[in-house]
């Protein structure tokens, strides 16, 4: 009887210190998101999507949205979108090696970085910043939009 006293005692003192030792790495990760080690906290899957999700949205930045301003890019311009190109190519290959956690932040990372390079390139074409998606999918938040017609139909252009 006293045995499963002392055990159960283990026990208790165990999932209690997992419980806090949990509760401080997330504490830590939320502190820092962009820490050393804030992504490889998470598991391998939640890793992948992460560095997944990142990629995906590198290359959508990649997708020029008015090609004719894109096309006259000056050469700091032309240079931060050749370096996102690169950083999109290399988080391509990193992806399909990744097979942990810590090589699945490398991915995130590599195509972080490639989102900054499309900023500076927008910054030096003078192109708005992308703004985020809301419910409806129009990327216009909050802006005013008056409707005029383009080549595919309706089309919103800000005033």
């Amino acid at each position: 009887m006293g045995f499963a006293i002392v055990l159960a005692a283990v026990l208790i003192a165990g999932a209690a210190g997992a419980v806090f030792a949990q509760r401080r790495s997330r504490a830590r990760a939320a502190a820092d998101p962009d820490g050393p080690g804030a992504l490889a906290d998470l598991s391998e899957l939640d890793a992948e999507a992460e560095a997944n999700r990142w990629l995906l949205r590198l290359g959508g930045s990649l997708v020029p949205p008015d090609a004719p301003t894109w096309a006259t890019a000056g050469e700091a311009a032309g240079r931060a979108l050749t370096d996102a190109s690169e950083c999109h190519r290399a988080a391509r290959v990193q992806l399909a090696k990744a097979r942990t956690a810590a090589e699945y932040a490398e991915v995130t990372r590599t195509a972080r970085r490639g989102l900054g390079h499309v900023r500076t390139a927008r910054e030096a074409l003078g192109v708005a910043p992308e703004t985020p998606a809301v419910a409806g999918g129009n990327s216009l938040a909050g802006e005013a939009v008056s409707g005029s017609v383009g080549v595919n139909g309706p089309k919103p252009a800000l005033i």
